[in-house]
């Protein structure tokens, strides 16, 4: 009877998507940073609306949920757990946001464009990454060793991010840009906001879906790492899956109203650093030590707090600047 709230809660995310594309956004615009601020709103609302959902869900065991999982739950514990796992995978997206930026002023994708792409981009990724969290729960069930993996691999990602800058896009790189080159020639122009084009008669790609494509990829890597981090909270499925989405689905709407200011947050990502190694060693030690999920929220929003504060105590020490959008192409009205 579980399969029930699984079934609803999907249909909640396709109508959101749905109201997204087909209703607020249905003629592309630029999004402005006041709206942009205004949608980050109402999906962190919508979240804490969901944190009080899960609190009634698994305290009267609707459907049986929290009761047959790795880990039966309580209220109190499954809400704890929910609302970490979304404030966690929040917060690695704000690294995710600044490659984005990088992806989207290396192609030159003009403002008016970039919403259809991440919106495509974030309908991928949540395919992709339920395909990541079934098989990290199938693994994690049947081999108890993979705990540690998981926690060794957040300790590494933390040790990589400290010590590793972000570097240029390079598409002609990318093993999965060079497969779709093979079967689709790539035309100059972006054809308005079309994926699809006509180029000497034949179908081709456009920029706009090599964008795509780069956008898709680096979002199966940054999930490698924030997958786990999740996991490290909490085993069961259903809150592993629902704090992602969230995560996601704000996502968005966090690129408009942040892409330009994260040069401005440089320690921010020493918080990030230390993030992911507290989650790591949380769950390296979970067999001998059990951190409070409360007293474990207060961790996590302490180190971002800090990252935040001193950034803006020392705004001189600034990241790299956002980078320039290209200007906007003629468009093309022989896109399919």
């Amino acid at each position: 009877m579980v399969v029930l709230l699984w079934i609803g809660f999907i249909a909640f995310v396709l109508v959101m998507l749905g109201l997204d594309l087909g209703v607020f956004n249905r003629q592309a615009h630029v999004i402005s940073t006041r709206e942009a601020m205004r949608w980050t709103g109402i999906c962190a609302g919508l979240a804490v609306v969901f944190t009080g959902l899960v609190y009634v869900a698994y305290r009267h065991h609707l459907l049986g949920i929290g009761l047959h999982g790795p880990e039966p739950l309580t209220g109190g514990q499954a809400a704890a757990f929910f609302f970490q796992g979304y404030v966690v995978e929040m917060s690695l997206s704000l690294d995710n946001i600044f490659v984005i930026a990088l992806i989207f002023g290396y192609f030159g994708v003009p403002r008016l464009y970039q919403h259809r792409v991440l919106f495509w981009g974030i309908l991928g990724a949540l395919v992709m990454r339920g395909a990541m969290i079934a098989g990290g729960t199938w693994l994690l069930s049947r081999f108890a060793w993979m705990t540690y993996l998981f926690g060794g691999l957040l300790i590494f990602t933390a040790f990589k991010m400290l010590f590793t800058e972000q570097g240029e896009p390079e598409p002609d790189r990318n093993p999965l840009v060079r497969v779709v080159r093979k079967f689709y020639p790539v035309a100059v122009e972006f054809g308005a906001e079309r994926f699809f084009t006509k180029l000497n008669g034949k179908r081709a790609i456009t920029p706009l879906f090599v964008c795509l494509l780069m956008i898709e990829n680096t979002d199966v890597v940054f999930a490698i790492d924030s997958i786990p981090a999740v996991f490290s909270i909490t085993q069961d499925p259903f809150i592993v899956f629902t704090s992602n989405v969230f995560a996601i689905l704000c996502l968005r709407s966090m690129y408009f109203a942040l892409a330009g200011m994260l040069a401005y947050f440089y320690y921010l990502k020493y918080s990030l650093v230390a993030l992911l190694f507290y989650v790591g060693v949380k769950m390296l030690i979970s067999d001998v030590a059990h951190i409070p999920p409360l007293l474990s929220l207060g961790i996590i929003v302490t180190l971002l707090s800090i990252g935040i504060v001193v950034s803006l105590l020392h705004p001189g020490k600034k990241g790299p600047p956002p980078p320039e959008q290209g200007p906007k192409p003629p468009d093309d009205d022989v896109g399919l």
